[in-house]
Parts: C-alpha cells; structure tokens; sequence
C-alpha cells in the first residue's frame, strides 16, 4: 500500500500490528474483477430492456443511472446487488395518473412485466419502492423515477396507498466525494468497514444512514488520516453511532429527515465495547487478541493474526 497512509507520529513500543491488518482488511472489502463484470452485465441488460419498451432505443446506458454502492463506489465483497434508477417518460407518469387507487404500485407492477417478459426465470419482486430482478448470482434492484427540472427525481413508494418521493442520489454523491477528497480517502474506507459491520452483525440500519454518519463524524475528527489511526477510528465511528440514538439525519439536496430509532443500538454498543478493547491490545501489541476482537465486528474479512 502507499506510504501516504502511513501516520508519522507512530511510537516505537506500539501498534506493531495494525496498519498491517488494516491494509489486509481494505483488501479483503474490495470486490474481484469477476464479481465486478458480473454485476456490470446485468445491470446493463436490465436497461436495455428497459429502454427498449418504454424508448424504443437500444442502450444499456440511456435513461437511467446507477445508485447505491455501485454509483458510490462503496461496494464490499461480495456485493449485494446493484442499484439502477430508470427514468420514465413523462407520458407514463400523466397515464398512471388518470387511474384510480394506488398508482405507484400499478406502475412497479408494469416495469415488473416488462423486465419479467425479458427475464422469465428470474423470480421477480419488490419492496413497495423497487423493481428486484433476483439473478442467482447478483440482484438487480431497479426504482423507476421521474426526473425533474432541477436534476432531483420523484420515485415511486406504493407503501400506505402509494405516494412519489423526492430524491436527489447526485447530491449524495457530490456530497460523499466532498469529503473522500477533504479526508484523503478515509471517508469511503469508514463506511465499506461499517458496511462489512452491518453485514456481519445483522445490524438493522440502512447503508445510506452508516454514509451520512461518516460523513458527520470526519466533519471533526481530530486525528491524522493514516491506516494507523484507523483503530481510533473504528472505535470512535461506533462512539458517534450511539450518540446519535433516537436522532435523525437530514439527506442532502431534498432535506429530508430520517429519524433513526434505536433498534440497532445494542448492537452498536456491542461493537463500541468490542472495538474499545482491540485498541487496546493493538497499543499492547497483542496480535491475535487484538484481532479476535476486531472479528466480532467484522467477520474473517479482517486477520484474526498479521505477520
């Protein structure tokens, strides 16, 4: 790995271990080139189809564009799915409307049709606000969208008899890439870590919420940005976590709020407690301890032991 990452202030007697096991674990997020390509053709046959109906156009890249961890850049291996905004004509949304009854739901059935006429032995489904064509090795998630004049999009949310919500997945990302480029790429780093946590523990939060409060955390965090803090940073990511109980999160560019209830806390407090003592051992220089305690946060991803 580069030396930019590596702290100039590191003591002699320490941390014999820990950049080492940072540098293997941020190997071990990184998804491999096949699961890569898989995910690339599939979302670009599922745009196609799409494109085909409803403009008649034959492009995989048209009318849509990826979200999520794909169009973030925040993937962990191996990935979940890949996130795919469509956007429709406006002459679909006039004739959804002059139905009566849930509208969103009666336009997710139709793209449901459309992509399940190309795609029959998928097993289609949805989650009241996406289209899921579930391949065997990737799911393509698809929200179908309206863009408006200032580049925000109304997505469809068939939930409670049916409503558009705003979003704005350009302001996230312009967001996000502020503060990756403002912390020397610790920001993306923090959350495919957090994403892994998520994963491994089951933890009941949405991987947008884990982003912003990455986000929020670095906005002060006083410490230099090198693999060599990043116990600290573990540890103080989970700090903020818990501070934020029963809090909210506004979203960029449509201002929404999130709240964020507290169903994840004892997990969040679990992995505070666990990450607290692992900062301890790697000051020790107590290998296997120290990675035995990063395991119950994230799995085999991290080295229980580094040479």
């Amino acid at each position: 790995m580069s030396n930019t990452y590596l702290g100039s202030n590191q003591p002699s007697h320490g941390w014999w271990y820990l950049t080492r096991r940072v540098e293997a674990f941020i190997a071990n997020l990184a998804v491999t080139d096949p699961q890569a390509r898989d995910g690339e053709t599939k979302q670009a046959g599922v745009r196609a189809t799409l494109n085909r109906h409803y403009y008649k156009l034959d492009s995989e890249t048209a009318n849509s564009m990826l979200t999520g961890a794909w169009a973030k850049h925040l993937r962990v291996r191996p990935p979940r799915d890949v996130d795919v905004l469509f956007v429709l004509p406006w002459d679909v949304h006039d004739r959804f409307q002059a139905r009566a009854g849930n509208k969103q739901s009666y336009l997710l059935q139709e793209v449901k049709d459309v992509l399940a006429a190309e795609y029959a032995e998928s097993d289609m489904g949805g989650d009241g606000q996406a289209v899921v064509v579930r391949f065997a090795t990737m799911p393509v998630e698809v929200v179908p969208a309206f863009e408006l004049a200032n580049g925000q999009f109304w997505i469809c949310d068939a939930n409670d008899g049916g409503c558009y919500r705003l979003s704005d997945p350009r302001a996230e990302i312009a967001e996000l890439d502020a503060s990756d480029q403002a912390n020397r790429g610790v920001t993306r780093h923090l959350i495919r870590m957090m994403k892994q946590w998520q994963r491994h523990c089951a933890v009941p939060l949405k991987s947008y919420i884990l982003e912003r409060l990455a986000i929020e955390l670095l906005r002060t965090w006083p410490y230099d940005r090198s693999y060599f803090w990043y116990d600290w940073l573990i540890r103080d990511y989970f700090a903020h976590l818990i501070s934020r109980i029963d809090g909210g999160i506004i979203m960029p560019g449509t201002g929404e709020w999130i709240a964020l209830s507290d169903a994840w806390a004892p997990k969040a407090r679990t992995a505070y407690a666990a990450a607290s003592r692992a900062c301890e051992y790697e000051r020790e220089n107590e290998n296997v301890l120290a990675g035995a305690e990063w395991q119950q946060i994230f799995g085999a991803h991290i080295p229980l032991y580094v040479g």
